[in-house]
């Protein structure tokens, strides 16, 4: 039987398996959903039995569990790890879903519930392959590892010490990840690059009450001016960074890479009119997908402070937040870069008021040259099912631990993503396309087998 009839005809019964796995709500962020991460991961650990994986183990940690399997049985064949997350973001805002988050529900050829696309839809179909490939030829094309952790929506912090401690267990000649997308529909991508990330926190005191307005007006500081005039020193007019030193590291784009930017024709008009804006924006001489691939970036992602009740409240608040997030390229060091703004933060704020930073998340960025072989057969294996062979393309995105598996595992990161860029991950009504459901299924046996 091919596989594409065999996957037609398990279709059904896998779609079930995946939306049960859909309905287990692993919130690793929420300590009330301790419960639900061990069942998924008990859950994962099933199916991978199932699928004929040898020696599944669900390995504890100081937070999530890991699960880990092997087949190992192809000898001068190389081997493949696999790695996947089980663990989804929060469902908030509640409301704003159409329907319920956990109660995975089909609609127009795509498969709603959180965690459908990230990461859970595409991680299930790399079990689906091996489980077809194991049925149909009783045996693989390679030899293959899983890695499936419920931490990286919070930055893997259990998984570093798991790689550290079983270097040897994980040892590989590639890593394959699908979590990334699509470029559109039909138009498959690799990710050679993911940018690094760096955050933090700041509260700007000034006196130790709120105050009334018109009895303290125009002659105390307000934390909320001092707030924003403080922010908006981060950047100029022309959208680039300020912080001194804060571009060191950043590679210029070279015209080969430009050319690679510019055949994904992305359309910014079509981009314009689906989020509803007049115009985009950021550092000046870039297009879009230069900004939000290889550019770094300094964002602002809450800033809150004083009345926000209905009506009005003449009030001088006494304090004010900010949350500030990074996303860096090429050689730009998180620690480095966290000093250089904390720096420029304290330098800059206006006299009167008191401000304390708290630093947060940390990761480098990832880059892998595309003339890899692996890479070179992952493109191969896109277009032997899609019928385009895939572009390789740099994620504004970053998953942290991507550059730790090609670090310390010595071993170039593939990854093939099946998502693509509108289906809300991260947000109210995530979705997978069934079309890439089902192609990816292809694509991954295809891969494998081109491997092997």
């Amino acid at each position: 039987m091919s596989y594409e009839s065999y996957f037609k005809e398990l279709r059904e019964q896998q779609l079930g398996e995946l939306k049960e796995f859909l309905t287990i709500p692993s919130i690793s962020a929420l300590s009330e959903h301790k419960q639900d991460m061990i069942k998924a991961a008990e859950w994962v650990a099933g199916k991978l039995e199932q699928a004929g994986l040898d020696n599944v183990k669900i390995h504890q940690t100081a937070g999530h569990p890991i699960v880990y399997a092997e087949h190992l049985h192809a000898p001068g064949k190389p081997t493949v790890l696999i790695y996947g997350h089980y663990d989804v973001q929060p469902v908030d805002p509640l409301n704003l879903w159409e329907t319920p988050p956990f109660e995975p529900t089909e609609r127009n050829g795509k498969l709603y519930a959180r965690g459908a696309t990230d990461d859970k839809g595409q991680i299930f179909l790399h079990i689906k392959a091996i489980e077809a490939l194991l049925k149909q030829e009783q045996q693989l094309p390679v030899n293959v590892k899983f890695c499936i952790e419920g931490e990286e929506e919070i930055s893997s912090p259990s998984l570093l010490t798991f790689l550290q401690e079983q270097q040897d267990k994980l040892s590989t000649d590639a890593v394959l990840i699908s979590d990334t997308s699509l470029i559109e529909k039909g138009k498959p991508a690799i990710s050679i690059g993911l940018r690094g990330l760096c955050s933090l926190e700041l509260t700007i005191n000034a006196s130790n009450t709120d105050l009334h307005s018109g009895t303290y007006g125009g002659g105390v500081p307000n934390a909320l001016h001092a707030m924003v005039e403080l922010l908006a020193s981060l950047h100029d007019k022309q959208g680039r960074i300020t912080v001194e030193g804060f571009y060191e590291g950043v590679p210029e784009l070279t015209p080969d890479m430009r050319a690679e930017f510019e055949k994904q024709n992305f359309n910014e008009e079509q981009l314009k009119q689906t989020l509803g804006l007049s115009t985009t924006y950021g550092e000046e001489g870039y297009s879009f997908v230069e900004r939000t691939g290889a550019r770094p970036t300094l964002e602002l992602n809450g800033v809150y402070g004083g009345f926000q009740g209905e009506g009005t409240k003449t009030v001088i608040p006494k304090e004010a937040h900010a949350k500030i997030t990074c996303r860096l390229v090429g050689q730009q060091d998180p620690q480095v870069t966290l000093d250089r703004i904390i720096a420029h933060l304290h330098a800059n704020v206006q006299p009167g008021v008191t401000l304390k930073v708290k630093p947060g998340e940390k990761a480098r960025a990832f880059d892998m040259d595309p003339s890899i072989p692996l890479l070179q057969t992952a493109a191969d294996a896109y277009e032997a099912v899609y019928g385009t062979r895939a572009l390789f393309t740099k994620d504004g995105g970053s998953i942290p631990i991507v550059e730790t598996f090609s670090r310390l595992l010595s071993a170039p990161v593939i990854m093939m993503g099946f998502g693509l860029p509108d289906e809300n991950l991260h947000a109210p009504n995530e979705h997978f396309n069934l079309e890439n459901f089902d192609k990816g299924l292809l694509t991954i046996v295809e891969f494998l087998k081109r491997v092997g």
